[in-house]
């Protein structure tokens, strides 16, 4: 099923998921950085304290909490090029569980929706 958005609503929601993938694509770049630097075996002190310290341990929990961002990042930039996808090809919009048009209010705020609120949890 297709679905016809005003050309402008299309146009806007477009320019949002563009902003998204930048700003996705940026934050996957630094922490490819971060995580480029920690396994080439960094000799500062912030990358190297001993893992059975305090420190050690506080730098294992927020380099899982660093890793958990990334892993979040690219899911989300994956959601966001599948939505651009969609939209080159006629099927934004539309919900993949009913097929029927995803309100454009929930466009505005998730504009890599693919369901209606009700089958959120389906996908």
């Amino acid at each position: 099923m297709t679905r016809d958005l005003a050309k402008s609503t299309l146009e806007r929601l477009r320019r949002k998921l563009e902003g998204e993938e930048e700003r996705l694509v940026d934050v996957i770049a630094e922490y490819d950085k971060v995580f480029t630097e920690v396994n080439l075996g960094s000799t500062s002190a912030e990358h190297s304290a001993d893992p059975n310290s305090a420190d050690g341990g506080a730098l294992a929990l927020e380099l899982e909490m660093d890793l958990s961002v990334l892993e979040n990042a690219r899911e989300l930039l994956a959601k966001v090029q599948a939505a651009q996808r969609r939209m080159d090809k006629g099927g934004y919009g539309v919900c993949v569980v009913s097929g029927r048009a995803i309100p454009v209010e929930r466009l505005e705020a998730l504009p890599y929706a693919t369901t209606l609120v009700e089958y959120a949890d389906q996908v």
